[in-house]
């Protein structure tokens, strides 16, 4: 069952969520769902439902500025407000569940948890599953992924046909879909009748953007990714434009107790390319974790 949620943020702002309730008492741990720059928490539903299918609690969360989470005054989306957000987060969860989540989180929603794990000390997660993020991104990579998203945000598409063709054009190895349903979630209409992206545009271009720090951010991801205690998964897509082999050996080194699943024929966006094969890594290492 799915039942509609909130979580305030580090700065009062809402965040709009879904919590996935298994049938029965639920087990184990609850687990935190955090999407990638520019989703929404709707990109995590197969995952939800197989993670709640399987015992757990499962909440999906739309990120500051994202779906339908409030756009954030004075326009705050560097890493670190993500970050901040994310421990707030699981702190409530901790406060409703009685029990530490394992976060599961996708490019932006892995470096936030990855960073509040670090920020907030060895008490806020009992796991972590990094999805095709590690602190070594690439460069070329993040500038196709941001010039992507930010090359239509503001004048938008006429139609949901005309979004989905540009998505196609972009990620030609995916799948296209059967239905328009599930892109519909990711963009808004506005009262000019045009679908834009359902993320704020200070994210990519606002005075306090994703790119805030970025000279320093590397290295205080290397920093919290040495500093991991907890039991730690790297989920990689085989063809990711953002996480290279060198990275994954890097972080490896970083973090020398963590699993590593490497999912062929998936790019960046892993549980979008090859739903099935994330969900199976993803409930084996909750399996791992025991009850």
């Amino acid at each position: 069952m799915k039942v509609q949620t909130r979580f305030a943020g580090a700065a009062g702002n809402e965040l709009v969520a879904d919590e996935h309730q298994p049938r029965g008492e639920p087990r184990g741990t609850p687990v935190v769902l955090l999407h990638g720059g520019g989703q929404t928490r709707h990109a995590w539903g197969g995952a939800a439902r197989r993670i709640a299918d399987s015992g757990h609690t499962a909440f999906t969360v739309d990120q500051r500025g994202h779906g339908e989470s409030a756009w954030v005054d004075g326009k705050a989306y560097a890493f670190d407000d993500f970050a901040a957000d994310a421990g707030a987060v699981c702190r409530e969860v901790f406060a409703r569940r009685g029990k530490q989540p394992v976060l599961v989180g996708a490019s932006l929603g892995g470096i936030s948890g990855l960073m509040a794990e670090y920020l907030d000390g060895p008490d806020l997660l009992s796991g972590l599953v990094l999805v095709d993020i590690t602190p070594h991104m690439d460069p070329d990579g993040v500038s196709r992924i941001q010039g992507f998203m930010a090359e239509r945000m503001r004048e938008g598409f006429a139609t949901l046909e005309e979004a989905a063709a540009a998505i196609a054009a972009y990620l030609p190895h995916r799948k296209q879909p059967r239905s328009l349903d599930g892109l519909a979630k990711n963009l808004r209409q506005g009262r000019d009748g045009r679908y834009r992206w359902h993320w704020d545009p200070a994210f990519i271009d606002g005075p306090r953007n994703i790119n805030t720090g970025s000279a320093i951010v590397q290295q205080r991801l290397a920093d919290a990714a040495r500093a991991l205690r907890i039991p730690v998964l790297l989920v990689r897509g085989q063809q990711s434009e953002l996480v290279t082999e060198e990275a994954v050996a890097a972080f490896r080194e970083m973090t020398p107790h963590a699993r590593f699943v490497d999912v062929s024929g998936a790019g960046h966006m892993v549980a979008g390319d090859r739903n099935d094969a994330f969900n199976d890594a993803v409930l084996d290492f909750l399996d791992q974790l025991g009850d």
